[in-house]
């Protein structure tokens, strides 16, 4: 009984030897030289700092040990069995041999067989290392190595020392097993840092891959939609600002506005479910697809079926998109307009406030084939203003959970009626970021205004012109 406790005791202590090798190693495993090992990257000045770590620690492990039958059990080897592991037999020999060096110096019947035992350890670990082409062996091979190097270490002892053979296989019984335990935990510990050190690297770097491609992706998702304002410095009739701010890398809102033929001007806005990639890349599609329907000459209601029916067919990830399409007659400030599911419009004349355009929602373009949508008219006049936004808009969110809301965005809107087109909308963005007081953007936030002027004056007379012609 008393055996085992002393065996038990014995295990603890070199256990907390190991702990605190590992400790050190763990903390040297975070330096830039470390990772430059890591990686290969082998220079002087990293491979010296490598021998000289592991040699300490190997020096720390004969210190450390507890002296029991006229030998010393330690975890000396363990230094030079993770520098050969690491860096190849030339940094485990150096590692080894200073601390063999030391422990040869210390004297004994067995400092011949245990300081040999040190310079194999690194040796041999490096050669480990080259057979395995410089790939880290893992956790589980580390560890047996530990563990069957220390066998190893045990019979040296026996049929090297300076004692009987049968004294010396007496004292290795007692310290072998406990320096097998301590040395397989220690490398098993340290495969499992280096493990997830070489892990944290390859996900870091796949993160930056990604980010880097987002960051490719946002930029080409931006050239998508029209940056450039004024988009039409020749078209006096109308003023039009825009903007989308992306709640992830890339979003699934959009905008777009284009001339159909000289005198009818098209501008629309949508918002795809979901967000994030797969979003973006309906979006382009939907994008696309409205466009050259519209420069067909189709009325709106016409253009959202038709974009319906054709996403449909090949929509197997169901998703789908709320849009807002208008058409104005530049010349007489009539605008077209229907609705596939998105939110309402606001408009505002020159002297009142804005207000919510009343009209059915219709449904959303992408689920169901076939499906009808109704065209409005309305006329503007002079310096009446149409305001289209996403739900990201009104939706956005404080840290109380409250909404932006419709009358609140109606009131903002309000607020900035005498402004110019671009600073309306920078006024909202504004009072949004006000409101939600730094709370995460949930949803894509996307803005379009257009302000009627009215009819060029030279183009009222050629339309007078054309209709006496007519008469």
């Amino acid at each position: 009984m008393e055996a085992i406790r002393n065996l038990a005791r014995l295990c603890l202590s070199l256990s907390n030897t190991m702990a605190v090798i590992v400790l050190v190693a763990y903390i040297f495993s975070r330096t830039k030289l470390y990772q430059d090992i890591i990686d290969k990257k082998f220079t002087l000045r990293n491979s010296l700092a490598l021998i000289a770590v592991m040699g300490i620690l190997s020096i720390y492990g004969t210190v450390s040990g507890v002296h029991i039958f006229g030998v010393i059990a330690n975890t000396r080897n363990l230094g030079p069995s993770i520098a050969g592991l690491l860096g190849g037999p030339i940094i485990g020999l150096c590692a080894g041999l200073i601390g063999a060096t030391h422990r040869y110096l210390l004297g004994g019947w067995s400092a011949f067989p245990c300081s040999l035992a040190t310079v194999l350890a690194g040796l041999v670990s490096g050669t480990i290392y080259k057979l395995n082409k410089g790939k880290f062996i893992g956790l589980k091979k580390a560890a047996l190595f530990g563990a069957l190097f220390e066998f190893f270490h045990s019979s040296l002892v026996v049929f090297l020392s300076a004692r009987p053979i049968n004294e010396a296989f007496t004292a290795q019984t007692k310290t072998t097993l406990p320096r097998v335990f301590a040395l397989a935990i220690g490398m098993a510990v340290f495969s499992y840092i280096t493990d997830n050190l070489v892990k944290e690297r390859k996900t870091a770097e796949a993160k930056k891959k990604i980010e880097n491609e987002l960051n490719v992706a946002t930029e080409i998702q931006a050239s998508m939609l029209p940056r450039i304002f004024p988009p039409f410095p020749d078209k006096e009739e109308f003023e039009i600002f825009a903007s989308m701010e992306p709640a992830k890398e890339v979003g699934g809102d959009l905008y777009d506005f284009f001339l159909v033929d000289e005198k009818r001007l098209c501008f629309l806005i949508g918002d795809v479910s979901g967000k994030g990639v797969p979003a973006s890349l309906f979006m382009a599609i939907c994008k696309t697809l409205l466009k050259t329907e519209a420069m067909r000459g189709a009325t709106p209601d016409k253009i959202l079926h038709q974009v319906n029916n054709l996403l449909y067919p090949d929509n197997d990830a169901d998703l789908f998109i709320t849009v807002f399409c208008v058409i104005l007659d530049i010349e007489t400030g009539e605008i077209q307009f229907a609705n596939g599911g998105h939110n309402p419009p606001l408009t505002c004349d020159g002297d009142g406030d804005f207000q919510f355009i009343e009209m059915p929602k219709g449904f959303v373009l992408g689920p169901m084939p076939d499906m009808e949508y109704e065209s409005k008219k309305m006329t503007l006049k002079p310096n009446d203003v149409i305001f289209l936004y996403t739900d990201g808009v009104t939706e956005a969110m404080n840290p109380e959970h409250e909404q932006f809301s419709d009358e609140k965005l109606r009131q903002c809107l309000s607020n900035f009626k005498c402004g110019e087109i671009d600073d309306i909308i920078h006024g909202v963005r504004k009072e949004i970021s006000t409101f939600v007081r730094g709370a995460a953007q949930s949803d894509d936030i996307t803005m379009l205004a257009l302000k009627y002027n009215g009819c060029h004056p030279h183009l009222a007379a050629d339309v007078q012109r054309k209709e006496e012609i007519s008469a």
